[in-house]
C-alpha cells in the first residue's frame, strides 16, 4: 500500500512538469485529488488494513497527499505569474505616446458659407427668417407679380409637387428665395431688415448650376428707401466677405418682382478677371451671383403696403457660387460641392 502511494505521488508529479495550461493543469489535479481521483480510492482501500497499520498508512497517504497539493500549489503560481507576464506585454501602454483620437466631422463648405453669410448681414441689422421650401405658387410666382404664363411657371422648368391645389395654388418646390418677401411682410410691419437661405431647386445642371442649390434672399422696406441703400449693402457684404480687392458691377435686367432690377456680378476668383484665360466657370471675367432691384409696387400690394407709402429693395444670391468666389476657392465646377469626396471636404 505504502509503496502504491509513493508511485501514485511520483507518477503525478511527472505529469505535473509537463502541463502547459490551465486546463490540463486542472484535469490532472481531479483526477489525482478530486473526489473520485486516484489517491481517493486507494484510500479506500486501506479500510481492509489492521488497525495498527491502518494508523501508519493513513499517516503516510496524508503527508504524501499534502506534498502533492503543494506541488500543484506551486504550478498554478508559476502559470498564474507567467500569464500575467504575457498579459503585461500585451498590454503594455506607453502612457507618453499621443493619444489616437477618432476622425471627428465638421460641416460642409456649404454650410459653413451659410453661417458666415448670416452672421455678415446681421451685422448691420438683417434678422434672419425661415420660410418653407416647399410653398404655393402665390408666394412663389403670383404675388411676386409673375403672370400665370410666365415661362417659370412651366413644368420644364419649375418642380411641381403632385398634389391636390390648395387655396394658394399648386405647391412647388421653390425656385428661389424671393417666396420670402410678401410671407415677411404679411407677418411683419416695415421697418424690415430680413435674411432668409433656403434650398431651392431648377432643372439645371453644368459647371455652374445644379437642379438643388441654396439662395439667400434679403428684403429692406421701410420709408425712404432708394437704389444707393441697396448698392451700399450689396458693397458692404462683396467687401466684407470676398476681400477689399474685389470689385462688383449692376447690369440692368429685367426681374418681374423688382423695378428697377439688376444683375449682380463679382470679378472672378478663379481667374481673377482675366477674360484671356479662357475660364471654364465665368467664361469673361465676371461671375452672376445673383439679382438685385427695388421691390415692385404690386409686390408691396400683396405684402400689405401701400407703395405709395413705403418703399424697399431685395437681393437673391446663390450661395454656392458665392463661396466658390470666395478668396483663394478656385473651384471651377459647382457640382464639385455634392460629390462627397472627402478629400475634396476634408480642405475646408
Amino acid at each position: 500500500m505504502k509503496s502504491k502511494i509513493e508511485q501514485l505521488k511520483n507518477d503525478a508529479l511527472a505529469l505535473l512538469e509537463k502541463v502547459s495550461d490551465r486546463e490540463n493543469l486542472e484535469a490532472l489535479k481531479t483526477d489525482v485529488l478530486g473526489r473520485k481521483g486516484k489517491l481517493n480510492e486507494l484510500m479506500k482501500e486501506m479500510m481492509s488494513l489492521a488497525d495498527d497499520e491502518r494508523k501508519v498508512i493513513g499517516q503516510f497517504a496524508n503527508e504524501l497527499k499534502g506534498s502533492i497539493e503543494s506541488a500543484f500549489g506551486d504550478k498554478e503560481r508559476f502559470m498564474f505569474e507567467q500569464e500575467e507576464l504575457r498579459r503585461a506585454e500585451d498590454e503594455w501602454i506607453d502612457v507618453t505616446a499621443p493619444g489616437n483620437f477618432p476622425d471627428a466631422g465638421h460641416l460642409h463648405p456649404v454650410t459653413q458659407t451659410m453661417v458666415e453669410i448670416e452672421e455678415t448681414f446681421k451685422k448691420i441689422g438683417f434678422t434672419a427668417a425661415r420660410i418653407p421650401e416647399i410653398d404655393w405658387d402665390y408666394y412663389v410666382f403670383e404675388s411676386l407679380n409673375m403672370p400665370g404664363d410666365h415661362p417659370a411657371r412651366d413644368d420644364w422648368e419649375t418642380f411641381f409637387v403632385d398634389g391636390p391645389e390648395g387655396p394658394k395654388g399648386k405647391l412647388v418646390l421653390t425656385p428661389h428665395t424671393s417666396n420670402s418677401q410678401v410671407r415677411v411682410m404679411e407677418n411683419q410691419k416695415p421697418p424690415i431688415r430680413m435674411i432668409n437661405i433656403n434650398r431651392t431647386y431648377r432643372r439645371q445642371s453644368d459647371t455652374r448650376h445644379l437642379s438643388m442649390f441654396h439662395q439667400f434672399e434679403g428684403l429692406v422696406v421701410d420709408r425712404g428707401i432708394t437704389i444707393t441703400h441697396l448698392k451700399g449693402v450689396l458693397d458692404y457684404f462683396a467687401k466684407t466677405y470676398f476681400g477689399p480687392n474685389r470689385t462688383t458691377r449692376l447690369r440692368p435686367h429685367h426681374f418681374r418682382f423688382t423695378e428697377p432690377s439688376f444683375e449682380i456680378d463679382i470679378s472672378c476668383g478663379v481667374c481673377n478677371a482675366d477674360p484671356s484665360v479662357n475660364c471654364r466657370l465665368c467664361k469673361e471675367g465676371w461671375m452672376e451671383l445673383g439679382g438685385a432691384g427695388m421691390v415692385h409696387p404690386n409686390v408691396l400690394k400683396s405684402g400689405g403696403l401701400n407703395p405709395e407709402e413705403f418703399s424697399g429693395f431685395a437681393f437673391g444670391w446663390g450661395v454656392e457660387r458665392t463661396m466658390m468666389m470666395k478668396e483663394g476657392m478656385n473651384i471651377d465646377d459647382i457640382r464639385m460641392l455634392y460629390k462627397n469626396d472627402l478629400r475634396f471636404v476634408k480642405q475646408f
